[in-house]
């Protein structure tokens, strides 16, 4: 069996763990007398390295054992834990972290010189534990090594008779990547003879649904203490025994959770979005048909496909966490590197987005906590001096709102002062001379110009004007928004809101200048009519009274056409919601709603900025998709 196939498992697999190291790591360094950290530390990099072994990726597993040396003689009291070795550690993480990236089934050499510290480290208080003792090939539970020799009267008392022998072999509990452990002992196995009757069958094997016990035939005159040694020594393997296998056992039993890729997933997205398509033009050409076994029959298949819809959509969703957890890591070392102290604290990691927006969200968060752990917290004299703790405090947290998700990075420092980003952005042209108030939507505006920087010098964490600017332009071509909330000598919120999923959205079609437009309903607060007795002005903009509050109204057909067509007393009017902030839309004609599939495509130049996308419609015709924010 080729363990190549094996190498997108591996990579998978050691992510996580090396996330989970990470974790512990941050966590031993606040509570360095606990040992419950130690011990998760050392199992992940003891997992690390059986799968590395196994794979046969030398470098990463030497680097691993040695690691665990160290955190052996720690969890042993050999040596004390201290910055200098919290540091190394964290050094050993990211090299790992490397390491395996760039693993490609080659041999690779090991960081000899992170090696030597870490014996450096581990034997300080030994002295007399030799470098041989610390060298991984020694390790017979992950190491592969070779078969250990059989004494000669056992030898002598195995039968030397040639037949096929049945055998079961049991992969432990917990054990990483089964079905490469499994691969290992077969390949073992034909070493000593023809291996037959491989149950279950290798497909299963290869994709690792079973329950770490198969069972095989091999034709060999080799003695048993000899064949069980050898597939014991491939390491994880609890048993090995020569007997059939018991009727009605559960050996073959596939799990019921399996690792798909996410191309087939993407895949059968698409391929859901086609039939969405295609339900919605056969729901429009049965309603023409006026035929009653027809309409029986569509009404069917659109309830199948609206309920494969939601199966793979929810195949799809992931816990935020899975990007959360990246960013302790980055926030200790920003604190280092910045001389602050900043306590990052985490929020709703359980909330689940849709893996492709999972995806592309980190890039902005990033750019966003380290925005606020440079130009934010201030330096610890500072907060004393203004009252607050020495220690500043950055939190990431996660919502539901409707049909969206809500994602803040709040930090409680400075805060941004409006006057002097007004003062600046009038210097530079950014805000009209007439500005004299900075809101917050105007605020995040000019943040969001490029190279527009608050900083009064560049660092190597930012300064360049270019954090906020990588975020909102992300954000919004995930169809999201990016708002700010801040006060001075207090602190401030970015706020990221962001659709559950890019691919089927649920939208309102609205007509306007002879033409259809979607709007996604997760922005849709209701549907009123536009009635002139209504109107009013505030600060020369035309606003809707709307149960006593006042809404700015934005007309879409003088925004998409250059005739002017008269007006009825009372026209459908959507009133738009994004956060707290909301607009009237008013259209000429509400179609009513229907699932869209969103259709990427290359927005040409001079394409309204209100334009975020587009789609086909049941009649087959395409239909532009309106960005509600752009339209606030």
């Amino acid at each position: 069996m080729d363990l190549s196939k094996y190498a997108a498992l591996f990579l998978a697999e050691s992510r996580e763990h090396l996330n989970a190291c990470n974790g512990s790591l941050l966590e031993w360094e606040r509570a360095p007398t606990s040992l419950e950290p130690v011990d998760r530390l050392f199992r992940a990099i003891h997992t690390i390295k059986g799968m590395a072994a196994t794979m046969g990726y030398a470098g990463v597993a030497q680097l691993a054992h040695a690691a665990e040396n160290l955190l052996d003689a720690i969890r042993h009291n050999r040596v004390s834990a201290d910055p200098a070795i919290f540091q190394l550690l964290f050094r050993v993480v990211d090299t790992l972290g490397g390491a395996v990236e760039a693993a490609d089934g080659t041999e690779q050499a090991a960081d000899a010189d992170l090696i030597v510290e870490l014996d450096a480290a581990a034997l300080a208080s030994q002295g007399t534990r030799t470098r041989a003792e610390a060298n991984p090939e020694s390790d017979d539970s992950q190491a592969l090594p070779t078969s250990p020799p059989i004494p000669e009267s056992k030898l002598r008392r195995a039968t030397d008779a040639p037949r096929s022998r049945p055998v079961q072999v049991v992969i432990s509990r917990g054990a990483a990547m089964r079905g490469a452990r499994a691969a290992l002992v077969l390949r073992r196995a034909e070493a000593f003879g023809a291996v037959s009757g491989v149950q279950p069958p290798l497909a299963q094997l290869e994709r690792d649904e079973f329950d770490g016990r198969f069972f095989f035939r091999l034709q060999s005159e080799r003695p048993e203490q000899e064949i069980e040694a050898t597939l014991m020594a491939v390491g994880e393997v609890q048993s090995v025994q020569f007997k059939e296998p018991a009727l009605g056992g559960d050996a073959g039993g596939p799990r019921r959770q399996i690792r798909v890729d996410l191309r087939r997933l993407d895949a059968l997205m698409k391929q859901v979005g086609e039939l969405v398509v295609a339900k919605n033009r056969l729901a429009a050409l049965t309603a023409e048909a006026d035929d009653a076994a027809l309409i029986e029959l569509s009404g069917r298949i659109s309830r199948l496909v609206s309920s494969m819809q939601a199966e793979v959509l929810a195949s799809r969703m992931t816990p935020v966490g899975e990007v959360f957890e990246r960013f302790p890591r980055l926030a200790r070392d920003l604190s280092r590197e910045l001389g602050k102290q900043i306590r990052f604290d985490m929020e709703g990691e359980e909330i689940e987005l849709d893996r492709s927006i999972l995806d592309e969200i980190g890039d902005p968060l990033l750019h966003l906590i380290r925005n606020a752990a440079d130009h934010g917290i201030e330096p610890p004299d500072q907060r004393v001096a203004a009252g607050k703790s020495s220690e500043g405090r950055i939190l990431l947290s996660a919502a539901r709102e409707r049909n969206t998700v809500a994602l803040r990075v709040t930090d409680d420092g400075r805060g941004i002062d409006r006057a002097r980003i007004l003062a600046k952005a009038h210097r530079e042209g950014v805000a009209a001379d007439e500005v004299d108030t900075l809101t917050d939507d105007l605020l995040v505006r000019v943040l969001a110009r490029p190279g527009f920087s608050t900083a009064g010098t560049i660092s190597g964490v930012s300064g360049r004007g270019v954090g906020v600017d990588v975020a909102m332009t992300r954000v919004r071509a995930l169809g999201g928004t990016l708002e700010v909330r801040t006060e001075l000598g207090r602190g401030s919120t970015f706020l990221i809101r962001v659709p559950l999923t890019l691919a089927i959205v649920r939208a309102l079609l609205a007509e306007a200048g002879g033409e259809r437009y979607a709007v996604p309903l997760a922005y849709v607060a209701e549907t009123v009519e536009f009635d002139r007795r209504a109107v009013t002005s505030v600060r020369g903009r035309e606003t809707l009274v709307v149960r006593d509050q006042v809404i700015p109204t934005v007309h879409l057909q003088d925004l998409v056409s250059t005739r002017k067509a008269s007006r009825s007393a009372r026209q459908p009017t959507v009133i738009l919601e994004v956060g707290d902030r909301r607009t009237a839309l008013v259209v000429d004609a509400l179609l009513g709603q229907q699932d869209i599939v969103v259709e990427p495509f290359d927005a040409p130049r001079g394409l309204p900025p209100f334009i975020g996308g587009a789609t086909i419609l049941a009649d087959g015709k395409p239909a532009l998709i309106l960005d509600a924010a752009a339209l606030l």
